[in-house]
């Protein structure tokens, strides 16, 4: 079960780590790193650089593909080359997934035309342009595409791929394993809940 996920530069680092933690520890698994170029790859905070040694040029297919976001989808939906081999990956997959504003990079691919979808919230426009009905869902499957909102959504979404690619036990005994039991010491984790001054200082953020 190959687990392919494409980091450029200023890639969100829990959209791609959260769930590489998650389905690494999924019966079967290889989850691997893809880049345009070999080498570092540089994380959106500027302190976690990735050598990454595989081009996704190279990679002709996979079970499951997985494009992260942050500062890094300005690269990615600007790039003619990466679109089309996301396009020619899709083809293979069994599931095709993003995390945060990758949902935009699929939707620059034309994999989310008139479908349901999620990203970040302050992204929700830009993933509307590309074709898609945006939904603050936190997860949204539609047939074998997966979005999921912003950065620790990744958990979620990974744990619901795990369950679909092996099963329920296997992502219930690996979010126990990560003790993902989440208890945020408050509840500004969605624009729904978040006053004004919180959401103001939210976008400075990014």
């Amino acid at each position: 079960m190959d687990i392919v996920i494409p980091l450029f530069d200023r890639f969100e680092p829990l959209d791609a780590i959260g769930p590489y933690e998650i389905l690494g520890y999924a019966p079967g698994a290889t989850v691997r790193f893809v880049t345009a170029e070999p080498g570092l790859v540089q994380d959106v905070l500027g302190s976690l650089p990735v050598h990454v040694p595989t081009r996704y040029s190279d990679v002709e297919r996979c079970d499951v593909l997985l494009v992260p976001g942050g500062g890094s989808f300005l690269a990615m939906v600007d790039d003619p080359a990466f679109l089309d081999w996301v396009r020619r990956m899709h083809t293979t997959t069994r599931f095709t997934t993003s995390v945060c504003t990758g949902s935009l990079v699929l939707g620059a691919a034309g994999l989310l035309d008139g479908l349901p979808a999620t990203t970040h919230w302050d992204a929700a426009a830009q993933l509307e342009s590309y074709g898609a009905r945006y939904t603050p869902d936190r997860v949204v499957r539609e047939g074998r595409v997966i979005t999921s909102a912003g950065v620790s959504s990744g958990i979620d979404m990974a744990l619901q791929l795990t369950a679909l690619l092996t099963d329920e036990l296997s992502a219930r005994a690996i979010q126990l394993y990560t003790e993902y039991d989440p208890q945020p010491p408050y509840d500004d984790g969605s624009l729904a809940k978040a006053p004004a001054e919180v959401v103001a200082r939210a976008r400075t953020l990014g």
